[in-house]
């Protein structure tokens, strides 16, 4: 009967790409990879080029001191340097916040002056922004009322956040690092019924009419029956 490799080592034009077996013991892992490791060292040559090491635990979850092991066995290896290590698996820790930024959090309510309304994923707000108020989110910000105030989306650094609003008549806009003033002459004539604003391909954030959207952010289709657009 043919012997499971725990480990298997692959090259790349980018380097080398380790598998490592998820249904072994980690012991058995480990065992198997030093000497994997070592009988690769004999084969090379002394002024071998550093490689990067791509590291994939397919359905195994390892502890922070388990990875510092394998990492260790890897970076013995003088010319391979631990590029990534990936898993199928994640921390309930890590489930939660994942949730918790992929969420659509709904609030009806008036945000006013020196108030600051934040959610962790996409806000969709039914209400107004007054001005001096300000609505923050790791996500896209979507508002069934007026924008007077501040919003900022993307908080976390996501470029391709967006905000929208039934009104758009902001004192500030940022979108991650971008911001944007609104101008003095911003009226209302000449305005869309509901506008959008987004980070464009020149790094400068455009307020443009809300059907942009369906071209610019596809994907965001993942929100219809929360919100809709077009």
């Amino acid at each position: 009967m043919k012997k499971t490799q725990n480990v298997t080592i692959k090259g790349t034009k980018d380097g080398i790409v380790l598998h490592l077996n998820d249904q072994c013991s980690f012991q058995a892992l480990k065992a198997e990879l030093e000497q994997k490791l070592l009988a690769q060292a004999a084969d090379e040559e002394e002024n071998s080029p550093i490689l990067a090491v791509k590291i994939q635990l397919g359905n195994r979850y390892l502890t922070p001191g388990q990875e510092e092991e394998i990492k260790s066995l890897v970076r013995a290896r003088r010319n391979l340097v631990v590029d990534e290590i990936t898993s199928n698996v994640i921390t309930k820790e890590a489930a939660a916040r994942e949730k918790a930024e992929n969420e659509i959090v709904l609030v009806t309510t008036i945000v006013r002056s020196g108030q600051v309304l934040k959610a962790e994923g996409d806000l969709l707000l039914v209400g107004n922004v007054n001005p001096g108020g300000t609505v923050i989110a790791n996500g896209n910000i979507f508002i069934m009322g007026n924008l007077r105030g501040i919003a900022h989306a993307g908080y976390s650094g996501r470029r391709d956040a967006v905000v929208v609003a039934s009104n758009m008549v902001p004192s500030q806009i940022r979108i991650a690092d971008c911001l944007n003033r609104a101008p003095d002459d911003y009226g209302e004539e000449g305005r869309h019924e509901m506008e959008c604003a987004y980070i464009d391909e020149s790094d400068h954030i455009i307020i443009d009419k809300l059907q942009v959207l369906k071209t610019l952010r596809p994907n965001m289709t993942r929100l219809k029956g929360g919100f809709s657009y077009g």
